[in-house]
């Protein structure tokens, strides 16, 4: 048992293990994982802010509707925070929870990115959806 948390300790403190946090398929200790999973989910949340600021400027000319937008993604941004703080509190004194809070932003994030891709391809006269089609 010693040794085989003396090994951990090595690995962990070894200039190979750190080599390998750029490279996410091949992290091999917590620190680089969670660095891995924290970049993804800065990834997926630059692509859903872009998004969103498509939509702001297509909702230029219709403000109440642009306060709706405004309102609806604060309270999602809102619920996805509790959401994920909830859902991985079994592992939140832990050295793992920073990469699955990241996941679970990542993942949820993706999940809103791809609503918002659909209020951005909405068809000419569909009355279902508050975003006007592109000119």
């Amino acid at each position: 048992m010693r040794y085989g948390l003396l090994l951990i300790a090595l690995l962990a403190l070894s200039p190979a293990t750190s080599a390998f946090a750029d490279d996410c398929d091949n992290a091999l200790d917590q620190a680089s994982m969670n660095e891995c999973a924290g970049a993804a989910y800065k990834k997926s949340d630059t692509e859903l802010n872009s998004l969103y600021k498509q939509i702001q400027g297509r909702l230029k000319n219709d403000p109440d509707t642009l306060k709706l937008l405004v309102a609806a993604q604060r309270s999602w941004i809102a619920f996805r925070d509790a959401e994920c703080t909830f859902s991985d509190s079994s592992a939140a004194e832990g050295s793992v929870y920073p990469m699955i809070y990241a996941q679970c932003l990542d993942g949820m994030t993706q999940t809103r990115t791809e609503s918002l891709k659909g209020y951005l391809n909405c068809e000419e006269g569909d009355m279902s959806c508050p975003v006007p089609a592109a000119d």
